[in-house]
């Protein structure tokens, strides 16, 4: 979020004329404002420098051993300021209207070229590899094989040249499609090949295609992160890729887009749905996907899914899973978040158990190939410094002087 140079001021506790000291000196970015002179400061980044000069905690408070506001990466993808979204300035929400996974990647990945986007760039036989996945195998895992098995075959991902990136992207995310549903790739757009594979009909293709839209990046999130130090090695986008996977399997990311498809799944879609909410609260289980720090007054990604999700179904069908939502959110007073959306559509439309995480994870390869190629670019390699917090090595002991 940006905020104003007297509020930056306000926060660090100085004076304006240090908070231009601080610019020059390059310990604060600031961000020109259209049609004016004012400039504006990310509030990250204004909460991060006042850490770094905040004095010496109180006795007997420990140390946190992350700081959330450090590091900070320059990036051009994806803003998230004033409760809205932003993918290259364009309003995530309204382009979810009607833009395409395919086309959010042009946009995300600032090319142009049509060729890319043809499956044919795929190895021959690829589609076959999908048989020698064990049929219980999660989305997530599926992925994972496939991934691995097209970096080992794809040469020409060790091109790193933004279009030769593109490419393999697409070939990337396509794959990630088939590994999620089954079903061998084809030219058709992401959302229909889904759509396609789960048998589900035109208004829940147009669901899923605003759920891979929505899903394609969300800035430096773990698994983003993940992928941007890969990058920054100049592995090749498969190996940012996987590493983003391994992130995004943990509880605390995917996980949680997991736990809200089976809590959806599992609670009664009757009025016994609110005693069903307290008894899990009751004993001590919270209730995954409501609220998001970035968004106190509601995550737009959410709203906008399970606004879509109403209007394109009839109302019998969405009933339960709004219960839910109105409900939980009464209990904790938060707002569902996009965790929450995606497993509602995933129950509704009578989806695969792990299709939710599975549209999480295609949608958002598109912004980890983003965020490779913006580090590609960068040439910097991430090496972020520890504080270190255990025993200080003794002081060295001085030789015995010579006789």
């Amino acid at each position: 979020m940006l905020i104003s140079a007297l509020e930056a001021a306000r926060r660090l506790g100085v004076k304006p004329a240090t908070l231009y000291a601080y610019v020059s000196r390059g310990l604060l970015l600031s961000a020109a404002v259209s049609g004016s002179r004012e400039r504006r400061y990310h509030s990250e980044d204004v909460e991060r420098l006042r850490r770094q000069h905040r004095p010496g905690r109180p006795r007997g408070v420990p140390a946190k051993s992350f700081d959330p506001a450090s590091p900070v990466l320059d990036s051009a993808i994806c803003l998230v300021e004033d409760g809205r979204l932003y993918y290259r300035g364009v309003d995530a929400v309204r382009l979810a209207e009607h833009a395409s996974l395919e086309e959010v990647a042009r946009l995300l990945w600032a090319v142009d070229d049509d060729a890319a986007f043809n499956a044919g760039t795929l190895p021959v036989g690829a589609g076959r590899w999908l048989r020698g996945l064990p049929a219980a195998a999660a989305p997530i895992e599926r992925a994972y094989a496939i991934l691995v098995r097209l970096a080992a075959e794809d040469v020409g991902a060790v091109d790193l040249a933004p279009i030769a990136v593109a490419r393999t992207g697409v070939r990337l995310t396509r794959m990630l499609a088939a590994a999620v549903t089954g079903a061998p790739p084809d030219d058709a757009p992401i959302h229909r090949q889904l759509a396609a594979a789960w048998r589900v009909n035109r208004a829940g293709a147009d669901l899923i295609r605003r759920c891979l839209v929505l899903a394609a990046d969300h800035e430096l999130n773990a698994s983003t992160f993940v992928a941007r130090c890969i990058a920054s090695t100049i592995a090749t986008p498969y190996a940012a890729a996987i590493g983003a996977l391994g992130a995004l399997s943990g509880q605390r990311h995917g996980g949680a887009t997991s736990r809200a498809e089976a809590l959806l799944a599992e609670l009664p879609h009757d009025a016994g749905v609110a005693a069903a909410l307290s008894d899990r609260l009751r004993r001590g289980e919270a209730l995954p996907a409501f609220g998001h720090p970035l968004y106190p007054d509601g995550d737009p990604r959410a709203a906008a899914i399970l606004a879509a999700l109403q209007a394109a179904l009839p109302s019998a069908r969405t009933a339960p899973v709004m219960r839910v939502a109105s409900e939980a959110a009464r209990l904790v007073a938060r707002r569902p978040n996009v965790d929450f959306a995606l497993g509602a559509v995933s129950v509704t439309l009578g989806l695969p158990r792990g299709a939710a995480l599975g549209m999480l994870l295609v949608g958002r390869s598109v912004g980890w190939i983003a965020h490779a190629m913006e580090q590609y670019a960068a040439g910097d390699l991430i090496r972020p410094r520890a504080r270190y917090t255990g025993a200080l090595p003794e002081p060295e002991q001085l030789a015995d002087p010579p006789s």
